[in-house]
């Protein structure tokens, strides 16, 4: 059986997870800012459930309801920093209140909870940490600079983790969703006030976002719940087969740039 503290648990992949890990007999604690949306979940699997009122966004909340999993489970197993959400908008439209929201929650939220939870890991000795990135933590898209910002910032702040806290047997994962029915781009998002110069851009990633169709999200919680019983899980996964054609051509043409003007960097 094990523990978990997952985050941004009243919808979408977070409460799927929470789900599944309360169906096969694990414990869980969930966070939410409202937490009467997970009441639904604590009379499901009473006793098992801990519903916790949490803006990651609150360092102090954070560390509080963190410690309260730890103290009631006696420690934690699987912490899963999901709590995020979809800034849209071109990088001249975002106010300085979008930017900082969009960073402050994506990006310093996972390091309020992991600065939380690595006290508790690391005097169990063990522990994962499971951080939801995206494929657009990887390429970069228009019309999400400032979520690509923040989820560039998560990957970073991830892999310099895991080199970290590996010698103390703490595992670090990021995942890296593909396009999913959640509600990310729904009643989630938030968008700018969008400047006309800038709607044929806009026009084309809308076009190309209906051209493809998101998967079930319900098809992950199997996947994420192998990862947790992994006893070397990878730094890296991919949720789906849509990401995997984006990474490889990114990739490639990354290096090919490099190398293209390797004379012109080695001149400095």
């Amino acid at each position: 059986m094990k523990r978990w503290f997952i985050t941004g648990a009243s919808r979408g992949f977070g409460r799927i997870w929470a789900a599944a890990a309360l169906e096969r007999g694990d414990r869980v604690a969930a966070t939410a800012r409202r937490p009467d949306t997970l009441r639904e979940l604590a009379e499901t699997y009473p006793g098992r459930l801990l519903p916790l009122t949490v803006d990651v966004t609150n360092r102090t909340q954070v560390f509080a309801a963190v410690t309260h999993a730890a103290e009631t489970f006696g420690g934690l197993d699987v912490v899963v920093n999901n709590a995020g959400y979809g800034l849209f908008g071109m990088l001249e439209e975002t106010t300085e209140r979008q930017a900082r929201a969009q960073i402050e929650t994506n990006l310093l939220g996972p390091l309020w909870v992991t600065q939380a939870a690595l006290p508790i890991m690391r005097a169990q000795g063990h522990g994962h940490l499971v951080q939801i990135s995206s494929i657009g933590g990887v390429a970069a898209f228009p019309t999400l600079g400032l979520y690509n910002a923040s989820k560039w910032g998560l990957e970073g702040m991830s892999e310099a983790l895991a080199q970290e806290v590996g010698p103390l047997g703490i595992k670090v994962t990021i995942v890296e969703p593909g396009p999913y029915g959640t509600d990310w781009a729904g009643e989630s998002a938030v968008h700018t006030i969008p400047i006309a110069a800038y709607e044929p851009i806009r026009e084309a990633r809308r076009a190309g976002a209906t051209a493809r169709s998101p998967r079930d999200p319900s098809i992950t919680a199997k996947v994420i719940l192998d990862l947790a019983d992994l006893p070397e899980p990878p730094l890296r996964l991919f949720l789906g087969d849509y990401p995997y054609p984006i990474a490889e051509r990114v990739y490639q043409e990354r290096l090919a740039t490099w190398h293209r003007w390797r004379d012109l960097a080695e001149a400095a």
